[in-house]
């Protein structure tokens, strides 16, 4: 299967309204748009499966002609739900079949919608690579069945990577992570392109509109920083059609989610008109600085307060055992 160079996100961020993303959708498909990047959890699949059905009806697009992507949330990794999810998904957005099906968080942590920082499950717990990949061969069967061409993970780390791939009896067709300049995580992308899995880049933008429960003071807003800026003067176009260009030129398949129609069109044509030079992908390889900006507070479990806890920075998966009334991490 050959992705689009560019797709649309269907994220509200908690900003926007079920019927404010579908109503983008309809207009990003009538204006070219081939892959839409959806999940259960955003809660707006029912709408936009609402588009592609009037879509599909009129004859402007057929199925075949598009890429529909979802996700199965973190709350439905028990035997039998990740199917559940999957059919559910399948019935909301009206397309017979899922494109690509993706794992959302390799966890089983899961929020309340527009929660704040604050907020925690008590039932939140580490990663167990055991238990991904008892939920890992349920996505498996999906693709055995017919019910989806693809399976595929997202918001993994390498480390994370590297201890459930050779588990896997069906590799990941692709991983679905965060990619933008100021944050390019370059090992976890060579490392997918040694395995053959695609990268689909979220907040390819810097996540403007992310919730606020992922804000930090320490934050980069990309289209601020001076290098970026300054080639889009140069080229007259706006910083944030320097990330895509930026994130096309790199394979990636970026998945802004924009509202407006005059940024949905500048989204789906940023590939055919801006083409950055090498000079120009080495000074923006330099604004790299390691500014995750969706942090996933929300999923941490007790005894941990730290989000890095999630990301395995030091490249290790930490060692945790529950002791009492909370995990405990254990001296390596």
């Amino acid at each position: 299967m050959e992705l689009p160079r560019i797709g649309m996100g269907t994220f509200g961020s908690d900003k926007y309204d079920e019927k404010t993303v579908a109503h983008a959708v309809e207009f990003a498909l009538e204006a070219g748009f081939r892959l839409f990047d959806c999940a259960s959890v955003y809660g707006n699949e029912a709408d936009i499966g609402n588009v592609f059905s009037r879509a599909f009806a009129s004859g402007k697009v057929k199925r075949e002609d598009i890429v529909v992507m979802s996700k199965v949330w973190n709350d439905m990794h028990g035997a039998g739900k990740v199917t559940e999810s999957c059919l559910k998904s399948i019935e909301d957005l009206k397309v017979g079949y899922l494109d690509v099906y993706f794992l959302h968080w390799p966890f089983p942590n899961y929020h309340a919608k527009g929660c704040d920082v604050t907020s925690r499950n008590e039932n939140s717990r580490p990663f167990f690579a055991d238990e991904f990949t008892a939920v890992w061969r349920e996505m498996e069967s999906l693709k055995d069945k017919g019910y989806v061409k693809e399976i595929a993970m997202s918001n993994m780390t390498v480390a994370k990577m590297k201890a459930v791939l050779p588990l896997c009896e069906i590799k990941p067709y692709a991983l679905e992570t965060e990619l933008h300049p100021t944050f390019q995580q370059r090992e976890l992308c060579e490392l997918c392109k040694r395995e053959g899995i695609k990268l689909i880049g979220y907040c390819p933008l810097g996540s403007p509109n992310r919730p606020e429960r992922d804000r930090t003071a320490e934050d980069v807003a990309d289209t601020e920083v001076s290098v970026i800026k300054e080639i889009a003067a140069k080229r007259n176009v706006h910083p944030a059609e320097i990330c895509l260009a930026w994130a096309i030129c790199k394979g990636h398949v970026p998945i802004p989610f924009a509202s407006k129609e005059k940024n949905i069109l500048n989204n789906l044509t940023v590939a055919d008109r801006i083409k950055l030079t090498d000079e120009e992908m080495l000074a923006l390889d330099s604004v790299d600085c390691g500014n995750r900006l969706i942090k996933g507070q929300v999923f941490l479990w007790k005894g941990s307060e730290d989000w890095r806890d999630l990301w395995d920075e030091d490249g290790k998966i930490a060692d945790w055992e529950f002791a009492g009334d909370k995990w405990i991490k254990k001296e390596n």
